[in-house]
């Protein structure tokens, strides 16, 4: 692979966007739900228009005391209003900037479930698809949220993460269990630069398993995340892969 996409979570409130934005092909904004509001979406778009990355809306369930990581049991009309809303509210943004939302990925519990629950992840497709069909779905690699997003007509991005580990069926390892997080430079460059150039990744138990790589995410609000996306910047462009949107 000659390009890969590199985003990042942000918006949600913390003072380290700035300098994250231009080691970053694509921003994925927090829409006020889970965390921001409509100040931090204005000016955080607007530092991805100054920095020309890639502006995505990044709905999540309506619970900022958990920082939306905790499920919830939606109605399918009530989860289509969820994304729909916050879909809506940054394309609006977007608009008085003179610019465009060009794709959309869930945060937290909500991309989790949809990663697995076929009916969720075609709800949400569906939200996508209706607001705009030219947007492109992010949706951790193998899962049902790119099937379902595929099924709608929509175009995708097979996402895969810097800074999280992997259990042996190719989802990320729950934030409450042990060796979830990466928390080292080496081993998140490791990961990346495995997972970009064999599209493989070793998982917490040692296992190699295939994935599709064509965006790679890094946490905003982890505590490394401003030597995280500068070094993993470095990294790919001295491996000769260029960072692009998809």
């Amino acid at each position: 692979m000659a390009y890969i996409d590199l985003n990042c979570d942000i918006g949600e409130g913390l003072d380290t966007d700035e300098a994250i934005m231009p080691f970053i092909s694509s921003a994925n904004i927090a829409c006020g739900y889970h965390a921001g509001s409509p100040d931090t979406m204005q000016r955080t778009a607007a530092l991805a228009v100054q920095h020309k990355v890639a502006i995505g809306a990044h709905p999540g369930f309506a619970d900022k005391q958990n920082f939306g990581r905790t499920e919830q049991q939606l109605s399918d009309n009530a989860l289509y209003d969820l994304v729909t809303t916050q879909i809506f509210a940054l394309q609006v943004i977007c608009r008085k900037l003179h610019t465009r939302l060009v794709h959309v990925k869930p945060h937290g519990a909500l991309y989790n479930m949809a990663a697995r629950i076929p009916a969720m992840a075609r709800v949400i497709a569906k939200a996508v698809y209706d607001v705009d069909k030219q947007l492109c779905l992010f949706g951790l690699s193998n899962s049902w949220l790119i099937r379902a997003a595929q099924e709608a007509g929509l175009k995708t991005a097979s996402e895969v993460f810097a800074d999280r580990t992997y259990q042996d069926d190719g989802s990320l390892t729950p934030r409450n269990q042990p060796n979830a997080l990466i928390d080292t430079e080496e081993k998140a460059i490791q990961q990346v630069l495995q997972m970009v150039t064999q599209q493989k990744v070793t998982t917490v138990n040692g296992q190699t398993i295939p994935l599709s790589a064509e965006t790679i995410c890094l946490h905003g609000d982890g505590p490394h995340a401003v030597t995280f996306a500068r070094a993993i910047h470095t990294a790919l462009q001295d491996h000769h892969l260029t960072i692009r949107r998809p």
